[in-house]
This record gives structure tokens, sequence and C-alpha cells, in this order.
């Protein structure tokens, strides 16, 4: 490092959020940024620890300290070069990454992490303004073809790579535009999808076929798939939603917190949406179930289209704020997390199971909770235990925020007759086979429902292991 001492003089400096009461009136990207200066200042602070905990904590293994180093010199088309090595995306993760590994940094045993996930954005940003991103297509072709079903961040990285390499690669998406859960369901106040559009650009000038509004299964049927390509890549994501299913869970009102998301998305981006279909909440008590980044997402997309009330609540216990003993660095921390959704306005309470949802004429008005305990075992294992002290809560809008449970299986998984693992997911082998010939899988498909950075990096190495195999 350059100034393997600026840690002790230069304090973290977070690029921090837009105002609130500016921020709530539209769905523009709520994250500010620094000035390159500010951001070369930030990247000194990178230590020279000499074991860095930073790539061990990434499922992609980034070299922080590297492109740091690079950023605090100045050398930004070094910093972007040496982040394709490992992340062929580092501007969707410098947006809407959790940064695991500014949880592992060493400096986070002071709370004082390195910016590491704003750097990346930053260097990510300078390098479209300054033109360092480029196509870079293949010099000469092998004469695979290759299908991706999915063109979530999985598919994408698997599809670049691929045609990197040579190959004739098709990407099937069942939606309008390709991008999965980026494009449809991360808000756009989270990412913008323009970052999206010019990365497939990218893709589309280094050859890579897109055919949309294609599902395969149902569309096109995977016998003539697994007819007309060399390989198959399954990258469908984990999109089954996990559901709960307590007395009046059938009352009009509520609703998966993907169907209210990617409607929202839809209607930005100027998609046709039934108007009988629309979900809004404007002028209405939300009721949030799930804790996690997705219903952080509801309450964000809630207020902003002007919910009366939201509130947000969740079965666990609230997490310890600041520091936890039970996840100690370097691991990533279960500890309390407020979004910048959370600021904009919602009540929050943990340990509360739901147990019923009442109403009338149909639609839902009231939810029932029941407070519950966690206890350990001797084993160490949470034991959940009801104390029979319930509470009413009003909510005319219910979003269930629960995660996913494992891919959709009806349509092609079951057509093409692929083997599940004990969770429902593509069962994969180390070199991301399944149990059919040529049929590989990756990301959330494979492995449940995860982080961006682990979709990513399972695309890289099923690009590999189906190069390898072909």
């Amino acid at each position: 490092m350059g100034n393997p001492r600026a840690f002790i003089t230069i304090p973290r400096k977070d690029a921090g959020y837009r105002p609130v009461q500016d921020r709530v009136q539209d769905y523009g990207e709520v994250e500010q940024t620094l000035n390159r200066e500010d951001r070369k200042l930030q990247a000194s602070r990178c230590m020279d620890c000499g074991i860095p905990f930073c790539h061990w904590g990434c499922p992609l293994g980034n070299k922080m300290p590297e492109w740091q180093d690079l950023l605090y010199k100045g050398k930004w088309k070094e910093a972007i070069d040496n982040m394709h090595e490992t992340n062929n995306f580092p501007d969707f993760t410098g947006r809407i990454c959790p940064a695991p590994c500014e949880k592992a940094c060493v400096l986070a045993l002071h709370d004082a992490p390195v910016t590491i996930r704003e750097n990346e954005a930053a260097i990510s940003e300078v390098g479209f303004v300054e033109g360092h991103i480029k196509p870079r297509p293949a010099k000469t072709k092998t004469g695979k073809t290759i299908a991706v079903i999915g063109s979530g961040p999985a598919g994408l990285a698997a599809a670049q790579q691929l045609a990197r390499k040579g190959h004739t690669v098709t990407v099937f998406e069942k939606d309008n535009k390709p991008g999965g859960l980026l494009r449809y369901g991360i808000p756009n106040f989270k990412l913008n999808k323009t970052v999206i559009d010019r990365r497939l650009a990218q893709l589309e000038a280094e050859g890579v076929i897109f055919k949309n509004n294609c599902e395969v299964g149902k569309d096109i049927s995977g016998k003539e798939i697994m007819e007309n390509f060399d390989a198959v890549c399954l990258t469908i994501g984990a999109g089954h939603p996990r559901n709960i299913t307590p007395a009046g869970r059938e009352l009009k009102g509520i609703h998966y917190a993907m169907e209210f998301l990617s409607q929202q998305n839809q209607l930005i981006m100027g998609e046709e949406v039934a108007d009988n279909t629309i979900i809004n909440a404007k002028g209405k008590h939300v009721l949030v179930i799930g804790g996690g980044d997705t219903g952080s997402d509801c309450v964000g997309t809630s207020v902003r289209q002007g919910a009366a009330k939201i509130t947000q609540i969740e079965i666990l216990p609230k997490p310890p704020v600041g520091k936890n003993p039970d996840t100690p660095w370097p691991n990533y921390p279960n500890v309390l997390k407020t979004s910048s959704s959370h600021e904009e306005g919602c009540e929050r309470k943990w340990s509360l199971n739901t147990v019923s949802f009442t109403g009338a004429e149909g639609k839902v008005q009231e939810v029932t909770v029941e407070e519950v305990e966690w206890t350990k075992d001797a084993t160490g294992r949470w034991n959940m235990k009801p104390t029979g002290k319930t509470e009413t809560i009003k909510a005319d809008l219910v979003f269930l925020a629960l995660g996913f449970v494992h891919p959709v299986h009806e349509g092609l998984v079951t057509e093409l007759g692929l083997s599940l693992d004990a969770r429902g997911n593509i069962a994969t082998n180390k070199t991301s086979t399944s149990n059919v010939a040529k049929v590989f899988a990756a990301g959330d498909a494979a492995i449940g429902a995860s982080l961006v950075v682990r979709a990513i990096a399972g695309g890289r190495k099923v690009a590999e292991d189906i190069h390898k195999s072909l």
C-alpha cells in the first residue's frame, strides 16, 4: 500500500443517503456518491493487514487490497481491470451486495472498515464514464452452442464468460427484459435499471443472443432445447416463494412480496399491467411479514406509494446492536440492520408469529400475531415457544416477505427429469452437472436463495465447467 498508516489518520466516511424528504418522492437511487479525491482517501485506509480477510469473506474472491491501492494511486483503469478478473459486474455488487468483505475487514474490529462496497461502485462508474469498460468479443469461435436459461446475475455471468471463450450463447428469459430479480425484484431506488442495460449492451456486443418473453418448458420445450444446443445451463433462480397458511390466508389483500415489487418495477418501466391487478399501498395500513431485505424493499416501496402506516414483523428475536458474540469477527455478524427504507418510516417488531388473518367481504382487515420466546437447547439449537400473548395489527394490505424455498419445479425441471437435493434445489456435483447429460445448473437454482455475489460466482464456475466439458 502507498500509505499503510492512513487508517490511523483518516476516518471512515460513508457517502450516505439523499435526504429522506427528497428521496421518498421518487424512485431514484437513494445512495449518494463521494467525489474522486474523497474516494482515494477512503481507499488509502486499506491497512496492509497482511492477511486479507476481506478476500476470504468474498464468495467471488475479489482482490480488494489490490484495487484499493490502485484507486488510492488514481489508477482507475487498472482498478476496474483488476475487479473484472474476479467479478463480471462490480457495478451491481457495488450497489446491492451486503458486503461480507467489509464485515471481515480487520478495521471492522473497530467498527470502521474500509468502504469497500462504495469504492467498488465508484470504480465501476469511472470505468464507464472514461470508457475503460468495453466489449471483449472472442477472436475465434468454437462452433459450440450453449443455452442459458434465466438471465439473473448467475445467467448473465455464465453467458459472458462462455461468449468470451468463443462459444455461441443464447440466453432465454421468460420476462420482457433480461435481468431476473435484478430487474424485476430489486427496487429502482437501490438499483437503477440503466445499470443493467449498459451491461446487456456489452454482452450483446460480445455475441450473446437474448430471447425474451420465452419461457423454456412452456413457450419452447425442454426437448427442443436439448436437441439444438451442445450444453444447457440452468440459472432459473429460486422462484418458489415460502408461504404461510394461518386461518384467513385466502383473503384478498395478502400478496407475496415479489408480486408487489415486480409490479412496481414494471410500472416504472412502462410495461403493461392490468388495472384490476395493480397493488397500491396509498392510504393503507401495510403489514410486512418478514424482516429481511425483501421486507425492507416492501417498506420503501410502500412509503413511496403513500401508505398510511407500515409495520414490519419478524418471527426471530431482535438482533443485538453493534456486536454479537455469537457471530464474532471475521464472520458475517447477526446484528440489527437498519436500511434506508426503515429510516423513511416504519414500525418494526420482533418475536411475533402470525396466527390468523381476519377481514370482511373477502378482504383482509386485521392480523393476529402471538409473541414467541426463543431458547437454546443443550446442542445449541434454537427452539421457539409460544407465550400465549397475542395482539391485533390493523392491516388492509399484507406482504409475505419470507424468502424462497427452491426453484420452480413445474415445467422445465420436471420435463427434463432433473434430480433434486433435500431442499428441492437442482442437484449438481462438483462440476455443476445434473443427473441429465449436458445439463448444468448454477446460482440460486442449485444452492438456494442467496447473495448476488454467490450467484455471480456460481455463474463464473459453471461457465468454466461447461467450457471444460466441451
